[in-house]
């Protein structure tokens, strides 16, 4: 039994402020040199929030543009406006900062956000007009307090800032007194996630047109993990997201593989439904302020824009076959083994082409390959998709898929460049799979190979690498109503078995 690609959703949360307060980068610089010139740099190299949904690769990520639309377009491109951009998309949506510290304390049920009153009342106006907050999310949004409260607890009680335009509009205060994993700044990167989680989610329901009832189990799929000093990543994002969501008969779990996760989760989300676990799952994830202008030194160096001010989200539900909606093909499953090793084109044929070989295809018969679909007019990054073309390229040549003389025009024909934010787990393949979707049920494309990889050695707990892909391709048409034997037909075909053994006997 297959399953489908139902439906899909992208979303872009503009935190300019959670950069230069919550990001790594620059948290780290402001321990280790408080004084640097790039900190006082910095905020000159932040963008407005009209130049973010301006911005091609982000009207990409949530679906008015095309990743076609970025070939005839030279780098850079954040000097390259789109006219007439829509902060709204078919895929989702790009949030501005201050809607979304509504969003946040929406989702607090342990009253550990507070916002500043005035910057309530200005801000929820637009915020009660949001096409996907309804009177329940609304009401969430508590009255403000007053600045001074805000002050003491951020001075004195240890509480995270939240600055909006450079001002101190709010916090979110500690959820326990020695338990660093309930920390101020572990609830706020936690809640976050969850946040934008949540507004992906909503954004897929209204996409695919699932009622929230039928939604059996959430996967979350982000890279922060949620417990206490017990239970360090216990979770359960997934569980919580589907309730902020409104899915009140799904329950939900948390899959973790650093950037990989991702494609881990479909493919596991994929098995549950093809096992006839259940009907409607839900694999999605929220975006991390960890990763907040993670390259801003290159940025700041290079005085370019400072764009890595998203946080990302990713929404995908996979279903019963439908008959319709793309299939994931679950006997061809790319795996990074233990024993793969982490040297570059050991890592590409355990992912690519062994998958493929086994299955008696070529690397020539995947019209399109989606792995680390990361922005290349981020600074200091490079062409990361790029690279990993031509790597998959090299492989079909060594294999004799393609000749050497076709090298440089593989990426083009079956890859396309990048366009996702760094957020570590988002641009690892999942970026296309709307396109996808849409490409394969459209007849552009018949298929499509999804890659996920990931570095297990950052935990310290291991010096592997990881990865693994898998395929979605064109419904035969197939669903597993149409593929089964109805009680009519049963019918049918007894009385025609037995219409033809009477004819039989009278022959006789």
């Amino acid at each position: 039994m297959n399953c489908v690609i139902k439906g899909t959703a992208y979303t872009l949360v503009n935190a300019p402020d959670m950069l230069l307060h919550n990001g790594t980068t620059q948290t780290t610089e402001m321990i280790v040199n408080p004084e640097s010139d790039y900190l006082k740099q910095l905020p000159k190299h932040l963008r407005k929030f009209e130049d973010v949904v301006n911005y091609l690769p982000n009207q990409v990520y949530i679906g008015n543009k095309t990743p076609e639309d970025l070939k005839g377009v030279e780098l850079p491109w954040y000097n390259k406006p789109v006219a007439g951009a829509d902060r709204f998309g078919k895929f989702g949506e790009i949030m501005p900062q201050d809607e979304f510290y509504l969003l946040l304390q929406a989702m607090d049920v342990f009253d550990l956000v507070k916002l500043e009153k005035n910057f309530v009342e200005n801000v929820k106006p637009a915020f009660e007009k949001h096409p996907l907050m309804d009177e329940e999310m609304v009401a969430r949004v508590k009255e403000g307090v007053d600045k001074s409260e805000i002050e003491r607890f951020v001075k004195e009680e240890h509480a995270e800032a939240l600055y909006h335009g450079g001002e101190l509009i709010g916090y979110v205060k500690k959820a326990h007194d020695i338990d660093v994993n309930l920390s101020a700044h572990v609830i706020h990167e936690n809640l976050v996630s969850k946040a934008t989680c949540v507004l992906t989610v909503l954004h897929l329901l209204k996409n695919s047109g699932i009622d929230k009832s039928e939604v059996d189990y959430v996967i979350d799929c982000s890279e922060e993990a949620c417990g206490d000093m017990n239970q360090r990543g216990g979770g359960n994002f997934g569980k919580a997201v589907a309730e902020m969501a409104g899915c009140s008969r799904a329950t939900g779990s948390d899959v973790r593989g650093f950037c990989a996760a991702p494609v881990h989760a479909i493919t596991i989300a994929a098995s549950l439904v093809a096992a006839g676990t259940f009907k409607n799952v839900i694999v999605a994830a929220g975006g991390s302020t960890a990763k907040l202008g993670m390259n801003g030194k290159d940025a700041v160096k290079r005085e370019t824009p400072l764009i890595e001010d998203v946080l990302g989200g990713f929404a995908v539900l996979i279903s019963e076959n439908d008959g319709v909606n793309p299939v994931v093909n679950l006997s061809i499953i790319g795996r990074h083994m233990v024993g793969t090793g982490s040297a570059p084109q050991a890592v590409i044929s355990s992912l690519v082409a062994d998958p493929l070989a086994n299955a008696g295809l070529k690397i020539t018969d995947i019209d399109k390959y989606s792995a680390e679909m990361h922005n290349p007019d981020i600074a200091g990054i490079g062409d990361v998709p790029l690279q990993n073309y031509k790597m998959i390229a090299a492989l079909a040549v060594k294999q004799g898929d393609i000749e050497k003389a076709g090298l440089a025009a593989f990426p083009a024909e079956h890859g396309m460049q990048g366009w996702a934010p760094t957020q570590g787990h988002i641009p690892s393949g999942v970026p296309f799979v709307g396109f996808a979707r849409e490409d394969i049920m459209s007849g552009k494309i018949k298929n499509a190979m999804i890659v996920g990889k990931g570095s297990l050695f950052l935990g310290r707990m291991t010096n592997l690498f990881d990865g693994v892909s898998f395929i979605m391709e064109t419904n035969k048409g197939e669903s597993g109503k149409e593929a089964g034997v109805s009680e009519e037909e049963v019918k049918q075909l007894i009385a025609k078995a037995m219409k033809e053994f009477a004819s039989g006997l009278l022959a006789e």
